[in-house]
């Protein structure tokens, strides 16, 4: 806290994205903010689609929406949707850069947190170079941190010059179950995915949800097979609920 910096190193799922910015913008009161911590805290990701669903789920669990009337928003190319009461922003390593070259001094943010920051690209680490920089000379109180599940804490925390944080995950109980598809499928070729394989995805989705408590998390292709497996389970549940 006194260096101003840190590396955040804690595996998928613990908060490093969703719990950590807000506990910074103070904006949850059974978590404190640290002292001497103000202004908006910038949260910087990757790639667009993370930098949507960050913002919306740090929303979500504020009990609000995330978009430029509220205290959570986010910002890729071409589009906009953070106001300026909010205490949150999440965007791309490009519109980081595009900041930095316009106004290295970043007025009005206290906090930068570059998430997934073992993702080493020209971005990233020339961001990082220009916010080392606009700390040593234009901005001390500026707070920086490095936060990944992957990355080599040792060479990030020299760099920074700041102690490694680490938070440890929690273990579940993992059973497998084998569900084959009652016939062949035929692999997928480019984009195209055979409907049957989509259709037992449903029908496992269906007996999963059906045999125990929870949720189901499924890996599927794309938006469109995701879509199409959502359309088949919502039926298949509202014909078993008689509906």
């Amino acid at each position: 806290e006194s260096a101003g910096a840190a590396v955040l190193h804690s595996p998928p799922g613990t908060g490093k994205t969703t719990l950590v910015p807000p506990v910074l913008a103070g904006l949850l009161p059974d978590l404190p903010a640290p002292a001497g911590t103000t202004g908006r805290v910038l949260v910087v990701e990757p790639r667009r689609m993370t930098v949507r669903a960050a913002a919306r789920r740090i929303a979500w669990l504020l009990g609000e929406e995330a978009g430029p009337r509220g205290r959570v928003g986010w910002t890729v190319r071409g589009e906009r949707r953070a106001g300026p009461g909010a205490r949150v922003e999440v965007v791309t390593t490009g519109v980081l850069l595009r900041r930095l070259h316009r106004d290295p001094e970043l007025p009005g943010v206290g906090t930068v947190l570059l998430d997934e920051c073992h993702e080493r690209h020209l971005d990233a680490d020339t961001a990082m170079a220009f916010l080392l920089d606009v700390r040593a000379t234009l901005r001390p109180e500026l707070r920086l941190i490095a936060a990944s599940a992957t990355t080599d804490t040792t060479l990030w925390a020299r760099l920074l010059e700041a102690p490694v944080v680490g938070v440890r995950g929690v273990s579940h109980p993992v059973e497998e179950v084998w569900c084959p598809p009652p016939r062949p499928v035929r692999p997928a070729r480019g984009t195209s995915v055979d409907p049957a394989l989509l259709r037992h995805v449903a029908d496992t989705t269906v007996r999963a949800l059906g045999e125990g408590p929870g949720d189901v998390l499924c890996f599927l292709p794309g938006a469109g097979e995701i879509g199409r497996v959502a359309a088949l389970v919502t039926e298949r549940l509202g014909a078993r609920a008689g509906t």
